[in-house]
């Protein structure tokens, strides 16, 4: 909407260069931004990027346009040469750059909880400009309940906990990722399962990956952070799927439900799962692949998280809140 325009400075200018890997915070704006509002963001860059570095969020379901030659930032329309659309495979996605965050000021009683997953978290087979993604549907469950807590999504596709795959592990970008965003109050950890399906040439053991979810805990902890464990969802029928890997998945699970470690547990492996083939997950909330889920699915998955779990008292103080 034209009315809600606002220019983006960063320390008073109106451009600026991000050095490489930095994070470049703009000044703040004053706009009143609803819960669940879409915000569209300009930026105009200069120069060929072909030939420049970008941060992308390569799987983001999410369209940015591309103008053609000119700066048209803050304009109503503009000329839309290109999307971010693309195809993987036969699957419509799209991805976004340069943007990694919007940080808001909120109550003093909001707080935050950051979503540390895969390509389930990231919302593969949730399909394009839907919002269908699990994460979204528990940022819904919580404006319809009233409860002010923040979504924050860094889910990525083909990630994994201990090793570099479609971005650095789980645990090497915790502090990144989770630490230093803006009002944390509480973690989701919900990853492993390209650990444990993936082709890795040592791939870990489940005493490794409980190993990482230690890990996870005492960092969070540390930073008193509340942290949740979610379990891990079938995967039998997909194409890496094997009785040995099953019962890695399954020792895992046995694991954050019973190793008392965990704050609570959040148990997405039966909101799922097929109750006549429990390696799979259930028919109605497969889009194919027999990894992913489709809407159905990653609604049933956020249906299944405690809203409790994020009520007063459940809120470490904070000052700001990220959303």
């Amino acid at each position: 909407m034209p009315q809600s325009a606002r220019a983006l400075m960063f320390s008073g200018s109106p451009t600026a260069t991000i050095p490489p890997g930095a994070l470049l915070v703009s000044d703040p704006v004053n706009l009143t931004v609803p819960a669940l509002a879409d915000l569209a963001i300009d930026l105009h860059v200069r120069g060929n990027t072909e030939k420049m570095p970008v941060t992308v969020h390569a799987a983001a379901w999410q369209t940015s346009y591309v103008s053609g030659p000119g700066n048209f930032s803050g304009a109503p329309t503009f000329p839309v040469q290109a999307t971010t659309d693309f195809l993987r495979g036969q699957l419509p996605s799209s991805s976004w750059f340069f943007l990694s965050r919007v940080e808001v000021v909120a109550p003093a009683q909001s707080g935050a909880v950051v979503t540390l997953g895969d390509s389930i978290t990231d919302g593969t087979q949730s399909g394009n400009n839907t919002n269908n993604r699990w994460p979204d549907h528990l940022a819904r469950r919580f404006a319809q309940a009233k409860i002010p807590m923040g979504v924050l999504n860094v889910g990525i596709g083909g990630n994994r906990v201990l090793s570099d795959g479609n971005g650095i592990g789980a645990l090497a970008r915790f502090d990144r990722d989770v630490l230093a965003q803006t009002g944390v109050t509480h973690v989701i950890l919900f990853e492993g399962i390209n650990d444990i399906q993936g082709n890795a040439p040592n791939p870990p053991s489940a005493a490794d990956l409980i190993a990482a979810n230690r890990q996870v805990i005492e960092r969070a902890h540390a930073h008193g952070l509340k942290v949740y464990g979610a379990t891990l969802t079938p995967f039998g029928g997909s194409n890496n799927f094997s009785p040995e890997k099953e019962a890695k998945r399954q020792a895992v699970n046995q694991w954050i439900r019973t190793g008392n470690m965990y704050d609570a547990v959040i148990d997405f492996e039966a909101a799922v799962r097929d109750p006549k083939e429990p390696v799979k997950i259930r028919a109605e909330f497969d889009p194919g692949d027999h990894l992913h889920m489709n809407g159905a699915g990653y609604k049933a998955m956020a249906d299944a998280i405690d809203l409790a779990l994020f009520r007063a008292g459940a809120v470490p103080a904070r000052t700001t809140a990220a959303r």
